[in-house]
């Protein structure tokens, strides 16, 4: 399954960069595609004029393939017939789950991967024509579909569909890339441990979290970070937005405390509120810490800032080793 997914991908290694919505740009998902992993590159959300031009202009900076990640639960139809117009090699579709939109991708020889929380998903998603399943484990940073761990939604998945399946949550070095293919996971997603790529694009106080996180240091919760993404269950680091809204018995949206508060601003000087579902960039202004800081539980395995391909040759060189080392040993 492995070279089966590495055939349907046609890259070198087995290794996906996540979809970071406003820290994975053009210049991560090339680095990532130019190292022999495969890179997506978020456009949801984006006018369809903008998805085209943001796929421009990743085609400037790499000739490998990638693909394009498109939200369900927002209007996707005509980013999606965009990405067909031009041609992209693949769409990334996560956050629901539409036969149609599966077929209609398919229809125009696109490759299709399908994110999922679940063994049932994953069948769904491969009867209607998937090429590929992220499988996407409770442990993962950002917004979260499922409830299951990673260690027990691998199997249950591989088990389900004849299609690749790719791990994703807590994945962050060579130790969990192997373990995730021992499981039987045709490949990996990495995410956090990408946010402490040079190339990533995300404010420094951002990064300096992230790289002194304990394991324990996320949060998981379904309307902390609502604003702008409702209904969206999500994993960050804890901060002092998070800590006073547990402390005051994680009241729901439209009875938090400054519930409308603006803490800085975006770039283009736009507000940021609190609670609003927002990665911070490199020019973000304002209570940066108190933002929503997105991370996954294997941010414990992130302590430096490296090149995008330093950390893919990394973490595959390492997951090749230690899976070598144990098939010596068994």
């Amino acid at each position: 399954m492995k070279m089966r997914l590495l055939a349907t991908l046609k890259a070198e290694k087995p290794i996906l960069s996540a979809p970071m919505g406003g820290a994975a740009g053009p210049d991560l998902v090339a680095a990532v595609c130019n190292a022999g992993g495969y890179g997506v590159i978020p456009l949801w959300g984006k006018p369809a004029d903008q998805v085209v031009a943001g796929i421009d202009q990743l085609r400037a900076l790499t000739d490998q393939n990638f693909s394009v990640n498109l939200n369900l639960s927002f209007p996707y139809r005509e980013q999606l017939e965009a990405c067909i117009d031009c041609g992209v090699h693949g769409v990334s579709l996560f956050w629901g789950m539409e036969p149609k939109a599966i077929a209609r991708a398919k229809a125009a020889g696109l490759i299709v991967l399908m994110s999922v929380g679940s063994a049932a998903e994953a069948r769904i998603a491969a009867d209607a024509g998937a090429d590929v399943i992220v499988a996407q484990g409770w442990e993962a940073g950002g917004h979260v579909w499922g409830q299951v761990s990673t260690m027990a939604l691998i199997p249950a998945v591989v088990d389900a569909v004849d299609i690749p399946v790719v791990a994703a949550g807590g994945i962050a070095d060579g130790r969990g890339m192997a373990a995730a293919l021992m499981l039987g996971a045709s490949g990996v997603w990495i995410g956090t441990r990408l946010l402490a790529s040079r190339e990533a694009t995300i404010h420094d106080i951002y990064r300096s979290r992230l790289l002194e996180a304990s394991e324990a240091d996320t949060q998981w919760a379904h309307d902390l970070y609502d604003i702008n993404w409702p209904d969206a269950p999500h994993r960050a680091l804890g901060n002092s937005t998070s800590q006073a809204w547990t402390e005051a018995g994680c009241p729901a949206p439209g009875s938090r405390q400054n519930e409308k508060e603006v803490i800085g601003h975006r770039p283009n000087g736009e507000p940021v509120v609190r609670y609003q579902s927002y990665t911070p960039l490199p020019q973000t202004s304002g209570d940066v810490e108190a933002m929503s800081l997105w991370s996954g539980q294997g941010v414990a395995q992130v302590r430096e800032i490296a090149p995008a391909a330093d950390i893919i040759k990394e973490i595959y060189l390492d997951a090749k080793r230690r899976l070598e080392a144990a098939s010596s040993v068994l």
